[in-house]
């Protein structure tokens, strides 16, 4: 007994280390912007924490931390990387101009950031001499310079760490991204110094091929932990690939991926490692998109071809918070708060439910959405539900919200406690990004489309035609469904208001 309880207190402070906590201030920040933090060398990343910021600024939180490594930290649109370690405690200062582009860090992540800012201007200022001016000389003065230039790097690489006191890995991480850097630069020189040079005919030697060769013996690492990595490779093979996609007899009725699949698995000098990572790079990049992509195709694929767990694991989840719940499939039941402080599941009454995700941080939704979202309601009111689920940060902003943003529209107002870390976002795969959101419940709980982000999209008038009996105006596609309605209801709030 003593050794099973001995056993569950280290499961339990390995997952409690594994978090990153994070305070700090944006000087003139916005309660409607917010930081969030991800995860930078997935193959399709997804946000780990979604912070606001109050109205002075502060803001806190903590996320658990996959793995140490780069992470994205966005605020207000922009973006700049941090590394973080597992268990970390920070605090970080900017200014809402600027950051996060610039910004002050405080903490046990100080060290690792101050040399990741000082080795970055560095190789910023001598990787100019990676210029147009290399690619025209000669193949043996072209690789001493690159071989000079790249051993100068690495060199400030260790006297920084040294003098900052950085961690091992996150050194070997930048000496990794300093590779990386040379051999993009050595791809681009054997695909132009023939055109620049003016002899077409050019090709590389065996000394060049074994140099680049030497660059990649950590090829399974840096195809795991750099996207930069997964980019060079993909420019490696782009010529062979497309001189393989033009033979395809079916190229013009499956998938960019699909190809680039087959493709793969004829290479035999690729290891599997590497295979997985571009084709989940592949499929991220062309195929996560709900409106031009089929998820059982997507998934298909994923299942195929790529055999490493961790890979298919992060692009599943991406493929779950891109296309949302399975059209058919029984939507989740979740413990919701109403406005009069009952809490309950959704209720369908018998009818289709057409339910709205929604955080009063979004500035779109008052100016946008909800003059269009009344004209919905009006028309298929007789025949649909209408749930309107809120995701802010507090019990108290969601009934300020209500009450300012809803109040006379027919439906049910709910509050899913915990935002964006609430149990509903998690079973629904809500992100930030998918905010504001709407999506269909038959009168049978199952969920009946896709998520929708603008309610004038034809697509989602057509599953409101169908899940209702009832007939919109059918009109130019282009036009917006607000204008459709408001033929149908002239008196309207928001008409009376144009």
């Amino acid at each position: 007994m003593k050794k099973y309880l001995f056993l569950l207190l280290i499961s339990l402070m390995v997952v409690s280390c594994s978090k990153v906590k994070v305070e700090g201030n944006v000087k003139g920040g916005s309660p409607l912007e917010r930081i969030e933090f991800i995860e930078a060398s997935g193959v399709a990343t997804l946000p780990l924490i979604n912070i606001g910021v109050d109205e002075k600024g502060n803001f806190k939180g903590d996320f658990k931390a996959p793995k140490n490594g780069m992470y994205a930290m966005t605020y207000a649109g922009k973006m700049n990387f941090i590394y973080l370690k597992k268990g970390q405690d920070l605090k970080i200062y900017g200014d809402a101009a600027t950051f996060p582009e610039i910004y002050k860090i405080e903490g046990d992540a100080k060290k690792n950031n101050d040399f990741i800012t000082a080795t970055q201007k560095y190789m910023e200022s001598y990787s100019s001499r990676l210029n147009m001016q290399m690619l025209q000389k000669k193949e043996s003065e072209f690789l001493a310079d690159i071989k000079k230039i790249y051993s100068d790097l690495e060199k400030n690489l260790d006297e920084t760490a040294d003098k900052l006191g950085a961690d091992s890995e996150v050194v070997k991480l930048k000496k990794d991204e300093l590779t990386t850097n040379i051999l993009t630069f050595l791809v681009q020189y054997q695909s132009a110094h023939g055109q620049v040079s003016g002899d077409p005919s050019f090709k590389v030697s065996k000394t060049f091929t074994d140099y680049e060769k030497s660059l990649t013996e950590n090829n399974d690492r840096m195809v795991e932990e750099l996207p930069v990595y997964r980019n060079y490779l993909l420019n490696k093979v782009g010529q062979d690939f497309q001189n393989f996609a033009v033979k395809q007899k079916d190229k013009d009725n499956v998938t960019m991926s699909t190809i680039f699949a087959r493709y793969l698995a004829t290479n035999k000098e690729m290891s599997q490692k590497t295979k997985d990572y571009l084709l989940a790079f592949v499929i991220a990049k062309f195929d996560l998109n709900p409106y031009t992509s089929e998820v059982e195709k997507v998934k298909k694929i994923s299942d195929e071809y790529i055999k490493d767990s961790e890979v298919k694991k992060d692009l599943n989840s991406a493929i779950n918070a891109v296309f949302g719940l399975k059209k058919g499939e029984e939507a989740p039941k979740v413990t919701l708060q109403k406005l009069d402080g009952k809490s309950g599941n959704l209720e369908l009454n018998g009818k289709p439910t057409l339910v709205m995700t929604y955080a009063s941080w979004n500035p779109y939704i008052g100016q946008s959405t909800i003059p269009v979202l009344k004209e919905v309601v009006n028309f298929y009111k007789s025949k649909v539900n209408f749930a309107f689920v809120n995701l802010d940060d507090t019990n108290e902003q969601f009934t300020k919200t209500a009450n300012a943003m809803l109040k006379g529209i027919p439906g049910t107002n709910y509050y899913a406690e915990g935002g964006l870390s609430s149990e509903y976002a998690k079973k629904f795969f809500i992100y930030g990004f998918k905010i504001p959101g709407f999506f269909l419940i038959d009168k049978d709980g199952k969920v009946a489309s896709q998520t929708f982000y603008n309610l004038g999209d034809a697509k989602f008038v057509q599953e409101m035609n169908k899940v209702s009996g009832l007939q919109a105006p059918t009109v130019n596609p282009q036009a917006q469904l607000q204008n459709d309605l408001l033929q149908q209801n002239p008196n309207a709030d928001s008409a009376k208001t144009k």
